[in-house]
């Protein structure tokens, strides 16, 4: 019947085979979002927001292709998502463009989120797209890893907020000294001779001075020389000597205080001899630096150093000097007051009148001296009582601050907040002072406040000219300037002598994102050298090296950086600075011994 039919009225054979030649001919497979992009290709976190454009073209092939075609745009984590109207299109002659600006309020999902254009084309509404494509994978957020004094769990506490001080127990009453025994080559036995003899008396008198220790390291060092042996049992062999050493010698440290450990194979106490090293030209230092912070095995450095011209004598000179155990003390004065003084001040406080044998310099003393945040509590809160004056507000509010330090409790964390500033409001009732100014400026940070925390700190440091003030206030300043995206600004902040491995972090930080890769390098250094257990100079070092192509140098890195921090563990996992190592093996092996010692 169909045939006899299609013999009598072919056009309608025709008529009926038109569509199928249509789909076949004029409706080829296309991808219609080829050439869809966005700009920049990485998305970043500037400035409390998140910028880009969004273009590209849709092919006309025929009057019929496409049908009624729309493009959304999608970004989308595992927790949240976020759908964009749908792009205005403008017809041309042979396609449709789009060109579209977006400007996003950062929020933490997004960091993970992926970036998704999506085409749909018929009348009919479509819940699955006919294609989309990934236009961008995560959010570069690196501004906002500069320290503020924010806590994260698997890290220890950021001291915040600064206590007026007597000066009885400023941060420069705490020092650092080292004190090296020599040993000769290849041997762990320890000679008495002057040197030696003379190093254990100043090690004496140091802790006699300063007989609070706050850490006491002994470290076995190794020479590169041949007659000093192929295994690291020689650095620690000298390090047990010098152990046994001092308990003959009847200085007796804590054990909780003492670390006993060894170097071998490694540059770093050769480095520390070459900047002091003044035999050679900065140009040929320069040459060493490269080869020592390059962040290749030892052998592939050692060779490469002995190509250095000059080193033989180098070598001569600084080598024997590595044939040594360190013993680095960080000690300070014991302060505070006397025994009959501690009686009054015990009874004052028991006492609810508001009368006291002691001067306000003896109880700012005791306030000082107290380990205790509890006990400093009870002490500023009478002070409240005894005396009008800005020094109990202030540091009553500093312990309310440093116990919210302690707390997961986010309710129990505003509530100790509010009431430290409550206390600093009666403080800068008194008096205007730069430490309440950069208190009320630490907790506003804190609560997520930016702009007007960095109001405060500007007003605090226009107030006085105070070098170790300045360097925290400054150092904070700093990084809300990094949090703001005046990188180079941030960059002046730093222009103090600074001993925390977080502020060497913050000077790196602002270094990088001002483009200054080498400064950034340094200061990533430091921090590093500072701190060899805080992961955050590693992972800068780790950015730098994937900035620069380097792929081996950043997979070392980052190793060093993800085992130290859960936080960096998982930022790695989406940083999109990390983009282009990330499919490869090499990357995910880093991350397999981290996950094995969780579950274990």
């Amino acid at each position: 019947m169909l045939d006899l039919l299609f013999k009598k009225k072919p056009v309608l054979l025709l008529f009926v085979l038109f569509p199928i030649l249509c789909g076949s001919i004029i409706m080829p497979e296309t991808d219609f979002l080829e050439d869809s992009k966005v700009v920049p290709g990485k998305l970043e976190f500037i400035r409390d927001s998140v910028r880009f454009e969004v273009t590209g073209t849709i092919p006309i092939e025929s009057a019929l292709s496409p049908k009624n075609p729309k493009i959304n745009v999608l970004l989308k984590s595992s927790e949240n998502s976020l759908l964009f109207e749908a792009l205005e299109l403008t017809k041309n002659v042979g396609d449709y463009s789009y060109n579209q600006s977006f400007t996003l309020a950062y929020e933490p999902w997004m960091e993970g989120a992926f970036l998704e254009i999506q085409f749909f084309q018929g009348k009919k509404a479509l819940d699955e797209p006919y294609q989309k494509k990934v236009l961008a994978r995560g959010v570069i957020t690196t501004p906002l890893l500069a320290k503020v004094g924010k806590v994260n769990y698997d890290e220890p506490i950021p001291q915040v907020g600064l206590f007026i001080s007597t000066g009885i127990m400023d941060t420069d009453l705490s020092r650092s000294k080292e004190f090296l025994i020599k040993f000769d080559a290849g041997s762990s036995t320890i000679k008495m001779n002057s040197a030696n003899t003379q190093a254990i008396a100043d090690l004496k008198t140091f802790l006699t001075e300063n007989s609070s220790v706050l850490s006491f390291k002994i470290t076995g060092v190794q020479s590169p020389e041949t007659a000093e042996g192929s295994s690291s049992k020689l650095g620690m062999d000298r390090a047990e000597a010098v152990n046994r050493l001092l308990k003959e010698s009847n200085i007796s440290i804590r054990d909780s205080l003492l670390e006993v450990s060894s170097r071998w194979n490694d540059w770093f106490d050769f480095r520390l001899l070459l900047r002091e090293y003044e035999k050679i030209s900065t140009q040929r230092k320069d040459q060493y630096y490269a080869v020592l912070l390059n962040e290749l095995d030892y052998q592939t450095q050692s060779q490469a150093l002995r190509k250095i011209s000059g080193f033989n004598q180098v070598a001569s000179d600084l080598f024997p000097n590595l044939r040594v155990a360190k013993i680095e003390v960080v000690a300070k004065p014991l302060l505070g007051l006397n025994q009959a003084q501690s009686m009054i001040l015990q009874k004052a406080l028991e006492q609810s009148n508001g009368n006291s044998e002691l001067d306000m310099a003896d109880w700012a003393i005791a306030g000082e001296t107290t380990p205790r945040l509890e006990d400093k509590a009870k002490i500023y809160s009478k002070m409240t009582e005894l005396f009008r004056s800005v020094i109990p507000y202030n540091n009553l509010a500093v312990v309310k601050m440093r116990l919210a330090q302690r707390t997961l409790d986010q309710e129990a964390k505003d509530a100790l907040w509010k009431e430290a500033n409550e206390l600093l409001y009666q403080a800068a009732k008194i008096d205007t002072n730069p430490y309440v100014l950069h208190n009320q400026g630490q907790i506003m940070v804190l609560q997520g406040k930016t702009w007007e925390a960095y109001k405060k700190l500007s007003d605090a440091s226009v107030l006085t000219r105070n070098d170790n003030f300045l360097r925290y206030n400054e150092s904070l300043r700093g990084a809300l300037d990094i949090l703001r995206g005046d990188y180079k600004l941030a960059t002046l902040r730093f222009n103090y002598n600074y001993t925390e491995p977080k502020d060497f972090f913050n000077k790196g930080l602002a270094y990088y994102l001002a483009k200054d890769f080498a400064n950034a390098s340094l200061s990533f250094e430091e921090s590093v050298m500072a701190g060899r257990n805080y992961g955050y100079g590693f992972y800068g070092l780790a950015m730098i090296a994937a900035e620069s192509g380097q792929a081996e140098v950043a997979l070392l890195q980052l190793d060093r950086a993800i085992h130290s921090s859960e936080l960096l563990y998982q930022k790695a996992l989406v940083d999109p600075i990390f983009e282009e190592i990330r499919s490869t093996d090499e990357f995910f092996q880093i991350f397999r011994p981290a996950a094995s010692k969780k579950e274990n």
